[in-house]
């Protein structure tokens, strides 16, 4: 064992971002058309709409939000209030790959299998990248074989759309996660509001005015990642990062009110995150490729593949000598980080249940740092990532702890 407590798992079974598209379906009356017949449930106790909108903003975390409510007023409206605002837990590690899987498909990292930002392919014997690097061998449909929430909803009779930057349409991360019903993309923030307000006018009747039937559900995911991007470059405690926090702030305020006013209470805005972010300082960004030679040989001799993120790495071992990786790497960083092996994570629960196709992407130890620090293998990844200022994929509160907002002001009950 660790000479630290091990932090606790995600709340993978209640207050957890994989919960929210299945409570938004059974807040929109929809029925399941998956083929196990898994039913969309509420667990989330969202009120009733046939409008839902789910905005996720990549790297705004609860402490973040809690840390500059001056600047974020209409946010912080809804986040005060318990009635409008919860704190959830994204998963293992807290990174985006993962927690946009699990949002999307609804199942843990150890069942979808993206269990970091870079993650060994034990068939290609290599690592391979999860988001903009994804590898040309490694299929989506095949990877991460769960089927998406977002067409579920649509094969349940809803109407869906993604709206997001548009290199994204077609990119590998949402054919294995996010695929469903329609796609818009536009480049700026503003843009991506004015889309979704659009998309919802053109299938939806304003308040008032006179139609047949009941009005076909719709569920839209929008996508903005302007603070993720501008806390890797400047720091979530930036004045850009602050700045940009203000212009979501101030388009998510007039988003809502323009459906508040055309649609009332038939329209439901949920806002959450997929992960917080830490500023990590220069000196504190250890490039493990700079360090004395028999140190590097120390802590890497037996390791043969370095997976994961800088805050939460992923060492696959030569067969057999995983204990003494381990003890190496405790002995290194045991004041700065979680050093466990990989039934230890399993047996404390930290990526939820884990498939037998998924055990391989796991390292055979694992560094979860919760120190200020974050350890960098430029030897894969080059020293680009040494520039970057927030860092994120650990287990301290400040990078795992989302939030969830009624922006329409509509109550969340727990169910």
């Amino acid at each position: 064992m660790t000479d630290l407590t091990l932090p606790e798992a995600p709340d993978y079974d209640g207050a957890h971002l994989r919960r929210i598209l299945p409570s938004v379906g059974a807040s929109l009356g929809l029925s399941s058309s998956d083929a196990s017949g898994e039913c969309f449930q509420n667990r989330l106790g969202l009120p009733e709409a046939n409008i839902a909108v789910v905005l996720m903003v990549d790297g705004l975390g609860d402490e973040q939000l809690a840390r500059h409510t001056g600047h974020a007023r209409f946010l912080a409206s809804r986040w005060r209030k318990p009635a409008t605002g919860r704190v959830l837990d994204a998963g293992v590690p807290s990174t985006t790959s993962a927690s946009l899987t699990s949002l999307g498909t609804g199942r843990t990292p150890g069942e979808h299998g993206l269990t970091g930002y870079n993650v060994y392919a034990e068939d290609l014997d290599r690592v391979v990248n999860m988001l903009g690097g994804w590898d040309p061998e490694v299929d989506p449909g095949s990877w991460q074989p769960h089927s998406s929430l977002l067409g579920r909803a649509e094969g349940s009779g809803a109407a869906v759309v993604t709206i997001s930057r548009p290199q994204f349409q077609d990119s590998p991360l949402t054919q294995a996660a996010l695929s469903g019903g329609e796609f818009l993309g536009a480049k700026h923030m503003d843009a991506r509001f004015r889309l979704a307000e659009d998309w919802i006018s053109g299938h939806r009747p304003r308040k008032g005015q006179v139609r047949q039937g009941a009005p076909t559900p719709l569920m839209v995911y929008l996508y903005v990642d302007e603070l993720d991007k501008t806390g890797h470059k400047h720091g979530v405690d930036s004045a850009e990062w602050i700045r940009m926090l203000e212009l979501l702030d101030a388009e998510a305020e007039r988003f809502c009110a323009s459906l508040s006013a055309l649609y009332g209470s038939q329209a439901l805005v949920l806002m959450t995150a997929d992960h917080g972010m830490i500023d990590i300082a220069p000196e504190n960004r250890i490039d493990l490729q700079a360090l004395e030679q028999q140190e590097q040989d120390e802590l890497l001799g037996a390791v043969e593949h370095v997976a994961g993120e800088p805050r939460f790495l992923h060492l696959h071992t030569v067969e057999g000598r995983e204990a003494e990786v381990r003890e190496t790497w405790q002995r290194a960083f045991g004041d700065q980080a979680w050093v466990v092996q990989k039934q230890e994570a399993l047996d404390a629960g930290w990526f939820g249940p884990v498939e037998d196709r998924v055990l391989s992407r796991i390292g055979d130890v694992l560094v979860a740092v919760h120190g200020p620090i974050a350890l960098f293998h430029t030897a894969e990844s080059g020293k680009a990532p040494l520039s970057m200022v927030g860092q994120h994929g650990s287990l301290t509160d400040a990078e795992r702890k989302i939030p969830l907002l009624s922006l329409s002001g509509q109550d969340i009950r727990p169910d």
